[in-house]
């Protein structure tokens, strides 16, 4: 049986188009939209362990391998790539001083939570599902997400606005007002044009330029063992709400931008990202997730083929052997990547008012308004509080908000509305 049926000819798709998940173009085309997947998760996937204190080019290879694993998983169904997670950094970067043995064991106790939760999903069936996230629920748990990234798009651009005006107006001019395959590469393209622009003007950081020449090009990724520590693994808990926000967003936006059914892959989504979260922290990466940059990808082209995604991680397991490449997307000018986060970020939050329209959810309801409200302002600020001594961050929050409050409040309004 074939893994993906050639769309068309092979070399092009008509304007506005859908390149559906088992569908592909000629493999030349693939590798740049494989190329753009890259692009979009790079430099998060790097950045993210180096700050907590893990190997960037083991999670870079473990992030190739669990997008595998979750495609395989899924049958070839939900296209997606795996990064790492965010909403890891906290609890790892306090667990930071026990060494990198016991944050394994927290990233590897979470990716193990995140299968067991996978399992009840799909033991206990899309009914079940369906009624605890009906689209009031799943638009805005991909609203959330999407907006709560905002701080990791808005602080690059803070910090080089002209570049990361010149990377999204290129964008922007490719998506909109040019049509074939250009608007389709238009990541890629703001990319390498904001990235030559700074190279131009001499925007790019002196240090990590001077690490590129030093970095050599081949070497094996730095492989640990983890260790369960109690104190340590307790941390991950608050995550696993993260992970499966995420995911379930996830799923459902592509079953949006696809037009098919995919409540039936939540469990195995779920399955997936956890045992590529428990490899990653068996091993010495950091846990993964359903990366929203990604998912703006695919809003942004309309190219949902799985291929892509294959080419992403192939290219992800290469560059963790060669510590040079790796060393030359570290120079990646902030600008660049603030550029690229707007708009994609930005487009993963309007897929969940767009699940909202689809459903003709009651938008004049205030109840949907003040908990959706509240739960997108808890994400996109990032409220921090901690709970007998554990710090759950906005996401963390704003899910709980929309998948817990909301039918509570819903339930004691009918209730008020019986008794009157």
């Amino acid at each position: 049986m074939m893994l993906w049926s050639v769309h068309g000819d092979g070399r092009r798709v008509s304007d506005g188009e859908l390149l559906g998940a088992r569908e592909r173009l000629s493999w030349r085309l693939m590798l740049g939209f494989g190329a753009q997947h890259v692009a979009a998760m790079i430099s998060a996937t790097i950045v993210v362990p180096a700050v907590v204190g893990l190997p960037p080019a083991t999670t870079l290879l473990f992030s190739g391998i669990g997008t595998l694993l979750f495609l395989v998983i899924t049958r070839n169904r939900v296209p997606g790539y795996l990064g790492s997670s965010f909403a890891f950094m906290a609890p790892l970067a306090a667990a930071r001083e026990h060494g990198i043995a016991a944050q394994l064991g927290a990233v590897l106790v979470a990716g193990g939570i995140l299968v067991v939760f996978g399992i009840a999903v799909k033991a206990l069936g899309v009914r079940l599902l369906d009624s605890v996230l009906p689209p009031v629920v799943t638009g805005g748990l991909v609203l959330l997400v999407g907006l709560s990234m905002t701080p990791y798009a808005v602080g690059p651009i803070e910090e080089q606005p002209g570049i990361a005006a010149v990377t999204l107006g290129v964008i922007v001019f490719c998506m909109v007002l040019s049509r074939g395959l250009l608007a389709r590469m238009s990541i890629l393209a703001g990319v390498l044009v904001g990235w030559m622009s700074a190279i131009v003007t001499g925007r790019v950081d002196p240090d990590k330029v001077d690490a590129l020449l030093t970095s050599p090009w081949f070497g094996l990724p730095e492989l640990h063992a983890p260790e369960l520590l109690p104190s340590v693994m307790v941390l991950s808990v608050p995550v696993v709400l993260v992970l499966v926000a995420e995911v379930i967003a996830h799923v459902k936006a592509v079953a949006v931008l696809s037009g098919q059914d995919l409540d039936p892959s939540i469990g195995d989504a779920l399955i997936a990202n956890g045992l590529a979260t428990a490899l990653a922290g068996a091993s010495g990466g950091m846990g993964t997730t359903a990366y929203p940059a990604n998912t703006g990808l695919m809003a942004a082209t309309r190219v949902l083929s799985t291929a892509a995604c294959v080419v992403a991680s192939v290219c992800a397991v290469v560059l963790a052997f060669m510590p040079k490449v790796s060393a030359l997307v570290n120079t990646m000018p902030p600008g660049v990547v603030g550029g690229m986060g707007v708009a994609l970020f930005g487009l993963v939050g309007m897929l969940g008012v767009r699940i909202w329209a689809q459903a003709k959810v009651d938008l004049t309801d205030p109840v949907t308004l003040l908990v959706a409200g509240v739960a997108v302002i808890g994400g996109v600020g990032d409220l921090a509080i901690s709970v007998w001594g554990l710090e759950l961050h906005g996401v963390a929050w704003g899910s709980m908000l929309v998948v817990v409050l909301y039918p509570v409040v819903r339930r004691l309004r009918a209730r008020r509305e019986k008794t009157t």
